[in-house]
């Protein structure tokens, strides 16, 4: 490989890993949360796995799969990008033991080894690396190795509590849905409902933000429909519905107000999953049908 050419090759390796470190910034930091290859994986994994007769187990381990598979990509790119890094500079830059050189003439094969021993930090100590540069360089992917082993564990812990969130906004939902709630507030009057609407409108935006800084959560189907928010949203579309008729005007601001989280969450599922652009109705009603559950009516 000629001298220019090789340069070249080494440019691309660090475009490569710059780019992944931007889509981990992006995917576990930034607030939206906007990661594109993270996003990409997480999409194609919950699209392969949609619910089909008799299969519909598949989908509630789309999400811990999904997140294995970004992080395996991670890695991938990681190692490929140093890989192409090293492969121009083996001849030169590089010190070989004696035992490897009977085997190797620092090809290809050689510089994934290295990306792949030091990314994992392992430091085997029979490919050195020698020019100045170069002593730089190795460190500095070790470091990477164990900062993106830190980055999946933190991923991790963020996401669950989130889901945790979702799922007890959910079983609260399913209670009330199981305890006619929606009736209730339609034929008597209750003076703890405007408070319960309220405090669920206060749920709903968490989970929002929940959402917006953690998109990958979307991705989680719960398998229990008492647990899962997209089954139970409707309930919540009929409670804010029920009070925005009561003669009471706290009722019916505490309905405006579910109503208004409601509209809100909808729009943030449209914007960034469904692109339904219909109504909040509409969009809850796909973002039910999406997450596998029956779509009832919401009247």
């Amino acid at each position: 490989m000629g001298r220019v050419a090789g340069w070249v090759v080494t440019g691309v390796g660090v475009a490569v890993v710059l780019a992944t470190l931007r889509d981990i910034v992006h995917t576990l930091w930034h607030p939206s949360g906007r990661g594109g290859l993270g996003r990409t994986v997480l999409a194609a994994v919950w699209r392969a796995g949609r619910p089909r007769q008799g299969h519909r187990r598949a989908r509630v381990l789309a999400g811990p799969l999904a997140m294995v598979v970004v992080v395996v990509s991670w890695v991938s790119a990681i190692v490929l990008g140093w890989t192409l890094v090293y492969w121009p500079h083996l001849g030169e830059g590089f010190f070989i033991s004696a035992e490897l050189r009977q085997t190797s003439r620092g090809g290809f094969l050689d510089a994934l080894y290295l990306s792949m021993v030091t990314v994992a930090t392992l430091g085997f100590g029979d490919i050195v690396p020698t020019e100045e540069w170069l002593r730089i360089a190795v460190p500095v992917q070790a470091l990477l190795g164990f900062a993106l082993l830190t980055a999946a564990v933190t991923w991790v812990l963020q996401i669950y509590p989130a889901l945790t969130r979702r799922r007890a906004l959910a079983i609260r939902l399913s209670l009330l849905r199981r305890s006619n709630a929606v009736r209730v507030l339609s034929e008597e009057d209750v003076p703890m409902a405007a408070n319960l609407l309220e405090d669920l409108a206060g749920e709903l935006v968490q989970t929002r933000v929940d959402l917006t800084q953690y998109a990958e959560t979307y991705y989680f189907r719960d398998g229990e429909e008492s647990a899962s928010l997209a089954a139970s949203i409707e309930t919540a579309v009929q409670l804010a519905h029920a009070a925005e008729r009561s003669p009471r005007p706290d009722m019916r601001f505490a309905g405006r107000l579910l109503d208004t989280a409601l509209a809100d969450f909808a729009h943030l599922l449209d914007e960034q999953f469904l692109r339904v652009g219909g109504s909040t109705e509409a969009v809850l009603a796909a973002y039910t049908a999406d997450h596998g559950h029956p779509v009832r009516g919401t009247g």
